[in-house]
């Protein structure tokens, strides 16, 4: 998931040695997470895996090859005795932006790569894989470190899952044709959640009053509160380490900001208002002519949205997605509210139904107190991205099963909007 939308892969939060019967249980994890990947792509034409159609958004078959990558690179190449790489190129092909490993494809240039092709991609794929197979099964992974590079290397792939998924709704939205990806894929249910389930929501959901009284809000008290991930488990290092900050007593909306509540921002004029909007976030929408979310047109009075299974009619039920920083903020303006600090969503996360969209905060992306950054080429991809950027909290509706947690950060630069992302609002 790497630059700032290929991720942070670092030190663990903590890890235990692994036993045999935990090996055993990461192989299993191992299967399951690549078969995963291979999984979002049965739906695809050949075709489909070579576009590029924005220099941050990388096609399925470099981020098939490039999860891969990291496992050969990490794990097979240090630590399986007379491991053969499967192809000498790949090692400059298939990186990212390890400065540590060496030279590699530009990235806005990775679109230019029909060679080696989809098969040959696949069979790399699996030759990675039958040579980690061997590797757990030579004990190797009761190492705490190996099996921490396990992990990690199943953590960065399940970023590049959602990345994946991402990326090619850019380029198919990019196609004049509207492709469909998969007709039954519902990309508004989370997770197994029931679209009745998020329907019955509506009627809990925020709404502002003239005075920005929130109802059916969620209250942190001032106080002292504990920040940042601890205990067992994984974690990437901007996580670590848990720390006390002080927060003033806020309020943030128990349900995120819906359609039909963006709705009425556009219509009130909101793109064409420049006190709404932060400097840069006015000159991002006279430059791009922005007028509503990424994926959103107007037909004959009807608005719709593109979305995995095709265009569809917009649920004004649903949170709105696709905004991005200065679109958020632009809105809580316009509602006389503000955005949460990303301390006051965790301090408040084990209250909210999160999940379904990544939430913005008006937190900057920079290191907690007494962060290091880690030695080696697993180091790389946290600390020097901690600049220009800002943190958003949760997960999506594209996001990997079983990869969330309440301390996790993730960060983008404020202009984008092709991730899922969605507004919280506080005061």
């Amino acid at each position: 998931m790497p630059s700032t939308v290929e991720r942070r892969h670092s030190s663990p939060g903590s890890c235990a040695a692994t036993s045999e019967a935990g090996a055993a249980s990461l192989g299993r994890r191992y299967a399951a997470v690549r078969a995963l990947s291979e999984q979002y792509c049965k739906p695809l034409e050949k075709e489909d895996f070579i576009p590029q159609v924005e220099e941050y958004a990388s096609p399925p078959l470099w981020h098939l090859a490039h999860t891969s990558w990291f496992f050969e690179e990490m794990l097979l190449k240090p630590h399986l005795p007379q491991y053969q790489v499967f192809h000498p190129q790949f090692s400059y092909l298939f990186n990212s932006y390890y400065e540590s490993i060496g030279e590699r494809q530009a990235r806005h240039r990775r679109g230019a790569i029909t060679r080696p092709g989809v098969e040959t991609v696949f069979a790399y794929r699996h030759a990675v894989d039958d040579a980690m197979q061997r590797l757990l099964d030579s004990g190797v992974a009761q190492d705490k470190q190996v099996a921490y590079l396990v992990e990690l290397g199943l953590q960065h792939e399940q970023q590049h899952q959602e990345l994946l998924l991402t990326d090619l709704k850019l380029a198919f939205y990019y196609n004049p044709m509207l492709p469909v990806y998969d007709q039954v894929y519902n990309e508004e249910s989370l997770q197994g959640k029931s679209r009745q389930a998020l329907a019955g929501r509506v009627n809990e959901a925020m709404a502002v009053t003239a005075s920005g009284n929130v109802a059916g809000n969620i209250l942190v008290a001032e106080g002292l509160y504990d920040i940042g991930f601890a205990g067992e488990g994984f974690c990437f290092d901007n996580e670590i380490a848990k720390h006390k900050v002080f927060l003033p007593g806020c309020e943030l909306a128990s349900q995120l900001v819906l359609n039909r509540e963006y709705l009425e921002f556009i219509d009130d004029g909101a793109y064409q208002d420049h006190s709404l909007w932060l400097s840069e976030g006015w000159d991002w929408v006279q430059a791009t002519n922005a007028s509503a979310p990424l994926y959103w047109q107007q037909h004959n009075g009807q608005w719709k949205h593109f979305t995995l299974a095709g265009l569809a009619l917009l649920d004004p039920a649903l949170p709105v997605n696709h905004v991005n920083y200065f679109e958020a903020s632009a809105f809580a303006a316009w509602r006389g509210m503000r955005l949460p600090t990303e301390f006051e969503w965790e301090a408040a996360s084990g209250r909210l139904d999160w999940g379904q969209r990544w939430e913005w905060t008006q937190s900057a992306y920079a290191p907690y107190p007494g962060f290091k950054v880690s030695s080696g080429a697993a180091g790389e991809y946290n600390g020097k991205f901690m600049v220009n950027q800002m943190v958003l909290r949760g997960a999506s509706i594209t996001t990997s099963p079983g990869h969330s947690r309440p301390s996790y950060r993730n960060f983008f630069h404020p202009h984008l909007q092709w991730q899922s992302s969605g507004i919280r609002l506080a005061k």
